[in-house]
């Protein structure tokens, strides 16, 4: 294995009592999001909601996670598969990047299947500019039923 990347996760803060399970999981077993890290160690240095929309905690979360180490933010997958989905979460991940300088990626697990079914059936992610942001989280569908 390679030498190892700090990361820290931000999650909505309608998911604040979340305990994780699903994101620590896909950590540990490399998919979703996180099959970026692939035959290298990832260590995990944060891990806090937005606190609400608009977001009053992104600029300290950001900040506190750099001092922490991180050297990858993931903006959890809940921001997407939430109804609705996060409206903040284009702003948030320019904003990450442009104030610390930090490698940003949207998701952390894959996208359970029961959320696609009903994000496709509501027209959410119509938009295009939905689609790179969900790629890291689109797994196969066995992998997403494995997650509902």
């Amino acid at each position: 294995m390679s030498a190892g990347t700090k990361i820290g996760i931000i999650i909505c803060d309608r998911y604040r009592r979340c305990a994780g399970g699903k994101c620590l999981r896909a950590l540990k077993n490399r998919e979703g999001a996180f099959s970026i890290y692939t035959g290298t160690e990832a260590e995990l240095v944060g891990y806090t909601s937005c606190d609400g929309c608009p977001g009053g905690n992104i600029e300290y979360a950001g900040e506190e996670m750099l001092k922490n180490g991180a050297q990858v933010i993931h903006l959890a997958t809940g921001l997407v598969v939430g109804y609705p989905a996060c409206p903040h979460i284009h702003t948030f991940k320019a904003f990450l990047e442009k104030r610390h300088g930090v490698k940003v990626v949207v998701g952390t697990h894959p996208i359970p299947q029961k959320y696609l079914d009903m994000h496709t059936h509501l027209g959410s992610w119509e938009d295009p500019s939905w689609k790179p942001l969900l790629a890291p989280t689109m797994s196969d569908e066995a992998t997403r039923l494995a997650y509902n």
